[in-house]
Formats: C-alpha cells, sequence, structure tokens
C-alpha cells in the first residue's frame, strides 16, 4: 500500500484523483510547500506525490528538484494543465524519481502513471515524449519587442508583487482580461509562473532592479 498526497488546490482536480486513488493507500491532501515538506518529513515507505506545480508555491523548477533530491525515496507525479518545454527538459533530465502527465492527457495515461509511480516506476506521458524528441528551440528569454506594451506594463505590475484583482482596478480591467494578459506573457516569455515571468524579464532588461520585488 502507497501513501499518496495530493497537492492541487483545485477542489475538483483533487477530488478526481482521490476517487482514482482511494482504494490503494492513505491519503493526504496539502495546501502549500510548507506543509508538503513537512508531511514528508514525517511519512516513511512507498510515498507518491501528484503535485499540479503551476498552482503550488513553488518560486522556480530549482526549488521543487530540491525538494525531490531531499527526499529521494519519494516518487512524484507532475500533473499539470501545461508546462513548458525548458521546465520539462530541466526536470527529467535532472531528476529520476519525477513522473509527468498532463491534466488533459488521456484517462489511461493517468492511470499508467499511477501505477507505474506506485511501483517507483517514472513514467512520461506521449505528449511530454513528443515535446522532448522534437527539434523544436525553444528561447529561455525574450526581447522586449516580443511583448506588448500593455503586456509590459502588466509585467511590472507583477514584479511590483501587485494581484491579479489589483491590477485589474488600476487598468479599468477585468480579472479574466488580466489573466488572458498573464498567460500570454507566460507564454512569450517561456515561464510556468510570475516568479520566472519576473526574473526572465530582469535578464533581459524589460525591468530594473527597482521594480524587481518577488
Amino acid at each position: 500500500m502507497a501513501t499518496f498526497i495530493i497537492a492541487d488546490n483545485r477542489e475538483l482536480t483533487a477530488y478526481a484523483i482521490e476517487m482514482l486513488i482511494k482504494d490503494e493507500g492513505q491519503v493526504w491532501h496539502i495546501i502549500d510547500k510548507y506543509e508538503l515538506i513537512e508531511r514528508l518529513k514525517s511519512l516513511d515507505g512507498n510515498v507518491v506525490v501528484i503535485l499540479d506545480y503551476t498552482l503550488f508555491d513553488f518560486n522556480d523548477v530549482e526549488s521543487l528538484l530540491i525538494i525531490g533530491e531531499r527526499f529521494p525515496k519519494v516518487s512524484w507525479i507532475l500533473f499539470s494543465d501545461d508546462l513548458t518545454e525548458q521546465f520539462l527538459k530541466r526536470v527529467i533530465y535532472n531528476s529520476r524519481n519525477m513522473s509527468v502527465v498532463f491534466k488533459d492527457s488521456p484517462l489511461k495515461e493517468i492511470i499508467d502513471a499511477l501505477n507505474y509511480t506506485v511501483h517507483s516506476e517514472r513514467y512520461i506521458c506521449q505528449r511530454v515524449t513528443e515535446i522532448l524528441l522534437s527539434e523544436r528551440i525553444h528561447e529561455e528569454e525574450v526581447h522586449a519587442s516580443k511583448l506588448t506594451h500593455t503586456e509590459i506594463e502588466i509585467l511590472k505590475s507583477i514584479a511590483q508583487g501587485k494581484t491579479t484583482k489589483e491590477i485589474a482596478s488600476e487598468r479599468f480591467s477585468s480579472i479574466h482580461t488580466i489573466n488572458t494578459h498573464r498567460k500570454n506573457i507566460f507564454h512569450k516569455l517561456g515561464v510556468n509562473t510570475a516568479h520566472e515571468a519576473v526574473k526572465s524579464a530582469f535578464r533581459s532588461g524589460l525591468i530594473d532592479t527597482s521594480e524587481y520585488y518577488i
């Protein structure tokens, strides 16, 4: 029997995962990185973490890899809507205990990922395999010309620590509109989180140190 830790802040997703694994072992739900680490300290044996990296409070991929190294006997399933090629390469090439499957993957792949991981075997879904085998070149940084003026201004607000709601209020826009801009910014920069977006923009000169607070 395994112990499963569900690290996904979407209640519906967490519930669906639990329905798939309810007969396989004990299930814990955690809400942030601190609780995840404390739970991993207290557990032993066959432990599987099912994590949505994009929804959790990891600053960057390095933070995730460090925790993976700290608990080498723990198996991981990265279970997200989308992950960048750069992120996937970093995780897969630098960790042997992290499986990857997307939330829109076929149910069979999701079940296979769970079964493989319970037996301490890595599982990489078909879509990730295709990404890694492709010859597509992914840029780490982006020049200012790739972001619109509005996107740059929103990125600066993100760097200043403002919430989506605050940015929407200041720009007289809806939260949905700002979230769409955030998604486009992340896509153009090739990142998954606000922290990574700000670091990329800082390196490429889109924002200066006085705007970098994250």
